[in-house]
């Protein structure tokens, strides 16, 4: 998906840099990426850093920055969304490329873009309580590597508590137990249970074309 936008778009100036967040190190995501033959840049955030500083709940999430290094729509949910129509998952995906194509060929003037102020409208707010969270994350995973997993585990759930809207802590907390452990009962339960207090597991962008799919 990236890599061919990225060609059909990198004439024209537009970049994109993905950041794999994944407390396990590059080992764990080189084979993804050397599959996926991607000539865009390719990072991995051991310590979660862009999630923090970007305040990124989830993958994937996006943030525009324009030439300036403006951001002119914070982090949000690019372009995916879980259903099992297909033909649903497909459109969004559609849709929110098209709207990137329209960003960059119409720069400012594109009804995608915000202004300062919506943008700052949209910013998730990071309490001290998310701060808090980060803290313990990052202790979390410096125990986990010493190898006092006890200790660590008591601090990254903790994380987990503290910042409930973040799936990247709570991935990240059950695959340093297992390599596939974000995918096992315990995500299942966690987002039946949240689906139920109505948090979705992907909230669609502020995007007109979005919400009339």
């Amino acid at each position: 998906m990236w890599q061919a936008l990225f060609e059909e778009l990198q004439d024209q100036g537009f970049m994109v840099v993905t950041v794999a967040m994944d407390s396990r190190g590059v080992d764990a995501v080189r084979g993804p990426i050397q599959r996926a033959k991607t000539t865009y840049t390719s990072l991995v955030d051991r310590d979660h850093v862009v999630a923090e500083l970007y305040n990124m709940v989830n993958v994937p999430q996006a943030v525009w920055i324009d030439e300036s290094g403006k951001i002119v729509r914070p982090t949000e949910v690019s372009g995916f969304q879980v259903s099992f129509n297909l033909r649903k998952v497909q459109r969004t995906r559609r849709r929110y490329l098209d709207a990137i194509r329209d960003w960059v060929e119409k720069g400012h003037e594109s009804e995608h873009v915000f202004s300062e102020a919506e943008a700052r409208d949209h910013l998730s707010p990071f309490t001290a309580e998310i701060a808090l969270a980060h803290a313990n994350f990052h202790l979390g995973r410096y125990l986990w590597e010493r190898g006092d997993r006890s200790e660590a585990a008591r601090f990254l759930c903790n994380a987990v508590e503290l910042h409930p809207d973040s799936w990247n802590f709570f991935r990240q907390m059950k695959n340093l137990e297992h390599i596939l452990g974000s995918g096992g009962p315990a995500f299942l339960l966690r987002a039946r249970r949240r689906s139920k207090q109505g948090q979705a597991y992907y909230e669609l962008p502020d995007m007109a074309m979005l919400r009339e799919s």
